[in-house]
This record gives structure tokens, sequence and C-alpha cells, in this order.
């Protein structure tokens, strides 16, 4: 499928999730300012790969106060990054998005998160290969579970991708932060060989589909 007609069935993603939300908005007769000026927090845990490439692009979002690098998914406790890189821990290099769903509500946070890195490769993202690298999204809630399984019915039945969704959909049952040289890793090295060539095109592709949900 060619890039515009990708573009189309993002845009008719994004449009709905916009349309209903600004219905619920109707509906509860709130006004749009009243509701942004709320202390409202959420997060959700999501990988899509390298965590400095999902880090760099979910933190440009309005409405996103805090993006942290963590691991998810394992069966050891406080695991280490040398630990992860083995591929053996279980682990997912994951972000931990926290953010005032009065802004941005998550279906159109997810919506971005799959469309900025790619769901149909399994356990790869690009040169990056191992289970630490599979897309997959962290729920805790049903709502938060329904939400993601709804938005990856709609991408596939817009057939917005080439190949089928891999994502992995699983209840959140562990998360620890990343080491302190992870975060905010992209800011503080964009000069690196890794974030010019990896993470600049992906940080270049948000600013250009989503101008809008940006700060």
């Amino acid at each position: 499928m060619g890039i515009y007609m990708k573009a189309i069935g993002i845009w008719m993603i994004l449009a709905l999730v916009s349309c209903s939300e600004k219905n619920k908005l109707a509906n509860t007769n709130i006004e749009k300012e009243e509701m942004e000026n709320q202390d409202i927090k959420d997060s959700i845990v999501v990988g899509g790969g390298c965590f400095w490439c999902v880090e760099a692009v979910l933190q440009n979002l309005k409405g996103v106060d805090k993006v942290e690098s963590g691991y998810s998914g394992g069966t050891i406790k406080n695991p280490s990054y040398r630990e992860i890189c083995t591929g053996r821990t279980g682990h997912a290099e994951v972000v931990k998005v926290f953010f005032n769903p009065a802004v941005i509500n998550l279906k159109t946070l997810l919506s971005i998160f799959m469309t900025t890195h790619d769901p149909t490769t399994l356990n790869r993202q690009g040169a990056d290969v191992g289970t630490q690298y599979r897309s997959v999204i962290f729920y805790v809630g049903e709502n938060q579970k329904n939400v993601a399984e709804q938005l990856i019915k709609e991408l596939t039945d817009a057939k917005v991708f080439d190949s089928p969704i891999v994502t992995e959909i699983s209840p959140l049952t562990n998360y620890y932060p990343a080491e302190e040289y992870h975060q905010e890793y992209y800011n503080n090295n964009s000069d690196q060989p890794y974030c010019r060539a990896v993470i600049s095109p992906k940080v270049i592709k948000l600013r250009n589909q989503y101008r809008e949900y940006l700060k």
C-alpha cells in the first residue's frame, strides 16, 4: 500500500477519535478550558523497540507530562540493562507514559504510538532484534485493554499496514524504571550516531504527520 493510502488510513482513525472526543465533551456539558485545567493524571506502559525511540516521540505530545524508560513483562526483579540485552529475561524495553486524558485521550495516544513504529515485525524494530524489542501494550484494567484491542481492529480494518499487526496486548504485571542514563536519552545525546540515524527520522515523521498534537 502506498504512503498516500497509509496516511489516509491513519487520518481516518484519528478523525474518528477526534469526533468521539468532541461528542463526549458535548454530552457531559463541560467546557474544554475547564477540562484542561483539571489535575488529572493517567499512565500506560508501551514498548516499540528501543525505548530511547519511543520516549523521544511520545514526550512531544500535548497532554503528556512525563515519559520514563523502563522494563516490563519479564521474570526477574529489578533487571539491569545488561541482563535485558541478553533477551533471556522476558522483559521488553518499554516506556511509562504519564498523561492527562482531558488533553489527550488514551486512544489518540496509542494511535500515534502504533503509527510511529512498525507493529508488524515480530520481536524486531529495524536492526534491533530480540524479544526485548517487541511491540507491546501493557494494560491496567479492562478499559485500557478494550481501547487497545479496538484500536488494533480499526487499524487492521483500515489496512493501514501492509502486514498483520503483531503487537502484544498483555496485563501489566511488573514495571522497573531503567537506569538514569537511559532517561531523556535522545534529548541529551541527539548527536550520537544511533540517535541521528534511527531516532531523528521518527521524530521528524511525528512532526510532519501529527503537528496538531505537538506541544
